[in-house]
């Protein structure tokens, strides 16, 4: 492992910075591919006592078709779980339930999220891959590549004995929060959070923020905000909720973020009160009536897509919790990004890149930008970080823990 220290670019006057909330179809698309990899991580730790070889990380929704007037919301076509995935059907002989497992699963998923659903609301499409990855290379001799999916014993699962990465990637993540983050990131929580539910059943998740910032003094706010008809009787009724969700925002930045910014908030901006063409929901989110949602198309590691700061392409959500180098590097660089800031008091961002095939715990290539370590090179601030980094690759084996117990939660920005 090489560690390089670079510099950062100066400081923008003008940053972006978008969100997508809790019930936008991406990020939900996200959510259940964690939740799909958890449930069948537990389930074969529980059966045989190893995680077997799996990836769900290619999973979507595809929305159905909706009514919806003022007081009364119904869904009329299902909405399609798409689910793409690959996983290990048996161990040492006994079969596992794949389709049975994720499609309880995935139902379970929707359910409990929108209660307005019900099982008829739901189809399940599984598409289910057990070739494996190139490697396995007609020979006399076999390795574990031909049981990759149909493990005999423990043998066949070489991370077991080596936890080597399974691909070439760059992950990163930078530290502090900006202020567009923050009110990007912190708003849409707040929006989404149980008690403002509970206060305001006409509130649906679907929401999604653009932030754009002028240094430290005025921040300018794009959000879309759905309202569930059950509980909206009126043009009227839904014309002052809009009022409630703008003044809310304006009052949750001054008291929680900055007192002193100035703030312009534009607020489900395709509203057509002639038509009435309304951002009005069955639900509360657009899988009820078209949209779309994949994995990794929305919010990156950190819970946001940060234009203005380095962005992988690397979707962490469903992958293998185990060796999947892209999901383990992307929660170490979003964790080591914010302890050097917090040793540094500089901003910093962290790089991690694998080789296929390389140790995880030796990446190739370790790159920090970090202008106080470039210009000064403090002696002790190295030495510190390279104790950091090392300590924190040699706990990759917590990551997993966390996130098949649920106590690590990149959905949501809990336990890292």
């Amino acid at each position: 492992m090489e560690i390089k220290i670079g510099n950062t670019l100066e400081a923008r006057d003008i940053e972006v910075v978008e969100r997508k909330g809790a019930g936008h179809p991406d990020t939900l698309s996200d959510a259940l591919a964690e939740e799909l990899s958890r449930v069948y991580a537990n389930y074969t730790l529980k059966e045989f006592g190893y995680i077997l070889h799996n990836d769900f990380d290619k999973v979507g929704i595809i929305g159905g078709k909706s009514r919806v007037k003022f007081g009364e919301g119904s869904i009329i076509k299902p909405i399609t779980l798409l689910l793409n995935y690959r996983a290990s059907y048996s161990f040492g002989g006994s079969t596992i339930p794949v389709e049975d497992l994720i499609a309880d699963a995935a139902k379970n998923f929707l359910l409990k999220r929108y209660p307005q659903l019900n099982d008829t609301d739901l189809k399940i499409m599984q598409n289910w891959n057990t070739s494996s990855s190139p490697g396995n290379v007609d020979s006399k001799k076999e390795g574990p590549r031909k049981y990759w999916f149909n493990p005999r014993s423990k043998e066949d699962l070489p991370e077991l004995v080596s936890l080597r990465a399974n691909d070439s990637v760059v992950a990163c993540s930078y530290a502090p929060y900006s202020i567009a983050d923050r009110i990007c990131l912190e708003t849409e929580n707040y929006l989404n959070s149980p008690e403002y539910k509970a206060k305001h059943k006409w509130s649906g998740s679907d929401i999604k923020l653009q932030v754009i910032t002028h240094g430290e003094d005025s921040a300018e706010v794009t959000i879309c905000v759905p309202q569930i008809a059950k509980y909206v009787d009126s043009l009227e009724d839904y014309k002052e909720n809009l009022e409630v969700v703008k003044q809310d925002i304006e009052n949750y930045v001054r008291e929680n973020i900055s007192d002193k910014i100035m703030l312009k908030v534009y607020l489900n901006t395709r509203d057509n009160f002639d038509l009435p063409e309304l951002y009005l929901t069955a639900i509360g989110s657009s899988i009820e009536s078209g949209d779309i949602g994949l994995v990794g198309r929305g919010n990156r590691i950190n819970g946001l897509i940060s234009s203005n700061h380095p962005i992988s392409i690397e979707a962490p959500y469903g992958k293998n919790p185990v060796y999947h180098v892209g999901k383990i590097y992307s929660i170490l660089s979003n964790k080591l990004a914010k302890s050097i800031f917090e040793l540094t008091n500089a901003y910093t961002e962290v790089y991690l890149m694998s080789q296929s095939g390389r140790p995880i715990k030796d990446p190739w290539e370790v790159v920090i930008n970090n202008n106080k370590l470039k210009n000064n090179s403090e002696r002790r601030d190295i030495v510190e970080i390279n104790r950091m980094i090392k300590y924190a690759l040699e706990g990759v084996e917590e990551i997993t823990r966390g996130l098949v117990s649920g106590e690590l939660d990149i959905i949501n920005n809990i336990g890292y």
